[in-house]
């Protein structure tokens, strides 16, 4: 009886380890489609019980937002698609009122980005944020 659930315990970690590298391809596919068209501004929130959320916003050089795109859900099903209404208007202006047609999720990930391109074009680093499981085992100093 143990032997079938160890076997199940591994076939379900090996598919959803394929599902979630076919996740991952997926996005570095369209990462790379988006860095093709100019600077891309990220912002996640990330999810533990909940959707996680991922915007990216495509910029030119005034900073004008050609294309945006998400990336949200809780499943290694989510995959990256578009998001209307964005295009045309300058990233670092975005304001509430730009933020009303999307959820609240993706609301704190675009504000994330913001925080996150307001860092970058200042000229600092952004923190990286520890893991669950970096925070339960401190590192040696």
């Amino acid at each position: 009886m143990t032997i079938y659930l160890i076997v199940f315990v591994g076939l379900s970690w090996l598919l959803q380890s394929m599902l979630g590298l076919g996740q991952v391809r997926n996005f570095n596919r369209r990462y790379a489609e988006l860095r093709s068209m100019g600077r891309v501004a990220i912002g996640k929130r990330t999810g533990k019980f909940r959707a996680g959320t991922l915007v990216m916003f495509v910029i030119n050089r005034d900073n004008v937002i050609l294309k945006a795109v998400k990336m949200q859900g809780v499943t290694v099903f989510s995959r990256v698609r578009d998001m209307k209404g964005f295009e045309g208007k300058i990233l670092p202006e975005l304001s509430e009122s730009d933020l009303t047609q999307v959820n609240a999720l993706t609301r704190i990930a675009i504000k994330d980005a913001l925080s996150n391109f307001d860092i970058i074009t200042k000229g600092g680093e952004l923190q990286i944020k520890k893991t669950w499981l970096e925070k339960l085992i401190p590192a040696k100093k």
